[in-house]
């Protein structure tokens, strides 16, 4: 199910995910189908983590990166959630992260693809996974869960 008008509309994503500034990794939606979606991000050169983070020569940090895959599945989650219960308000928490390999470094002005799919839900549980590119090549990939909580 893509879901075009919701790609390029910003307050789609506030709207999906409580995420703000300085700690919101998503530009854009470029695709959203029911089981997966793609993201991208562009890394400012004034981002609040590269004061410390190599400040001779900056790279963004993993869980950065991993984070910001993260937001992409919270997105896909919470979309999925309206298909299932008008009345559920809940947002997706993540419970485990398994199987996590850094491949590339990210530097200031690197725009990342985010991708994130859906392997299996059980119960309240949505298991993942994700994958970070830099460039066309895997800057990390691992497999994590979400639980839901209350908004």
């Amino acid at each position: 199910m893509k879901e075009e008008s919701f790609f390029d509309s910003r307050a789609a994503i506030l709207a999906a995910i409580p995420h703000r500034e300085p700690f919101l990794f998503i530009d854009e939606i470029t695709e959203l189908e029911d089981d997966h979606i793609v993201c991208h991000y562009r890394f400012k050169e004034n981002e609040f983590f590269f004061k410390g983070h190599y400040p001779n020569s900056p790279i963004v940090p993993g869980v950065i990166l991993c984070e910001a895959a993260m937001q992409a599945g919270a997105i896909l989650v919470s979309r999925i959630l309206p298909q299932e219960d008008q009345t559920i308000d809940k947002i997706p928490v993540v419970g485990r992260m398994n199987d996590i390999k850094f491949r590339q470094i990210a530097k200031p002005g690197d725009r990342v693809e985010l991708r994130a799919c859906i392997k299996e839900k059980i119960a309240g549980a949505y298991f993942l996974s994700a994958k970070v590119l830099n460039n066309g090549k895997t800057s990390v990939s691992f497999d994590y869960a979400v639980t839901l909580i209350d908004r």
